[in-house]
């Protein structure tokens, strides 16, 4: 299985897909690729978007990207995920039996997390790498206090975070922002392209 040191690498900007059919998935994953963005997330918290998933999936597939399965709180989610090729799993909160399943299927896992308790127990199951939810709720001063006590924790800004808002995350500590409106909203498609500029250190 491999870990998100070499999934996620260097590269500091995720999009998320939630909720659109999967024509509409691989577009938007598409134009997401085009802006130099390489990680990806598609979430199947209704049975219906495992078709999403699977799209997207294929779709980048053929361009060398991965993508993982997002909102997965269930294991029958978690066999949904594999079977449709997801190469992670991102939940938004903590249960150390998805984190378990989730590596037992050949997935690493990104618990989502809001405490200083869910982040022992993430560490606690091995998971070095969190999703802290809800961002915006929290704001970056949660995230420049966290490091404190956990300063080898990998932490993931998830749930309202713009690309405007992004820099303030990342400056913050986060290793990763997760954007969920930056393709459905013409007005921040620039700025997404500008934020991979500044940030990820790809080889595209």
């Amino acid at each position: 299985m491999t870990h998100f040191n070499e999934l996620f690498g260097t590269r500091r900007i995720m999009v998320i897909l939630r909720g659109m059919s999967p024509e509409r998935t691989v577009e938007l994953a598409t134009l997401a690729w085009d802006a130099g963005v390489e990680l990806l997330e598609v979430p199947i918290g209704k049975p219906e978007q495992v078709a999403s998933l699977a799209a997207a999936v294929a779709a980048g597939a053929e361009r060398g990207k991965l993508v993982g399965a997002g909102t997965v709180i269930s294991s029958d989610q978690v066999r949904g995920a594999a079977q449709a090729g997801a190469r992670y799993t991102v939940a938004p909160g903590f249960d150390a039996t998805l984190a378990v399943a989730s590596r037992a299927a050949g997935m690493p896992h990104l618990p989502g997390v809001a405490t200083a308790t869910e982040v022992q127990q993430a560490l606690g199951v091995g998971c070095d790498w969190v999703k802290v939810f809800p961002a915006t709720a929290l704001g970056p001063a949660w995230f420049r206090a966290i490091s404190g006590p956990f300063p080898d924790l990998n932490l993931v800004a998830t749930g309202g975070v713009s690309v405007t808002t992004a820099p303030d995350y990342l400056s913050a500590g986060a290793r990763v922002v997760a954007l969920g409106s930056a393709l459905s909203d013409p007005a921040q498609v620039g700025g997404l392209t500008a934020l991979v500029a500044q940030y990820d250190h790809t080889t595209r």
